[in-house]
């Protein structure tokens, strides 16, 4: 391949990796108010994941997003189980108020 052509693929995979990192950073972000208050590891996962996608200091070089990337999927990954772990925690109780006192009761058929 001519030198052109390895610039021009070398700008389509720069171009690709800072789209996927700015959609996963848009997720994050997203899933992060989700979750309200944080607690302190969910807080170092977000504001960690965030900090080193901005910084210069990386794994590979900035032209490639292949390293925040990774960073963000995982913080993504961590937030959205404190996500289902808050969800699951908040569930309601047998004999709360808005659940049925009898569970197999809420399953009859009313004649």
């Amino acid at each position: 391949m001519s030198r052109e052509a390895w610039v021009v693929v070398g700008v389509v995979v720069a171009v690709a990796t800072l789209v996927g990192a700015v959609v996963l950073a848009v997720r994050v972000i997203r899933t992060r108010r989700l979750l309200g208050t944080l607690g302190v590891n969910g807080k170092l996962a977000f504001y960690g994941a965030l900090l080193y996608t901005v910084l210069p200091v990386d794994l590979i070089p900035d032209p490639i997003y292949l390293d925040d990337m990774a960073v963000l999927t995982g913080a993504l990954l961590y937030l959205g189980r404190l996500v289902r772990q808050r969800r699951a925690a908040k569930a309601p109780l047998p004999g709360a108020a808005d659940a049925p006192s009898d569970p197999d009761r809420a399953h009859r058929r009313v004649p």
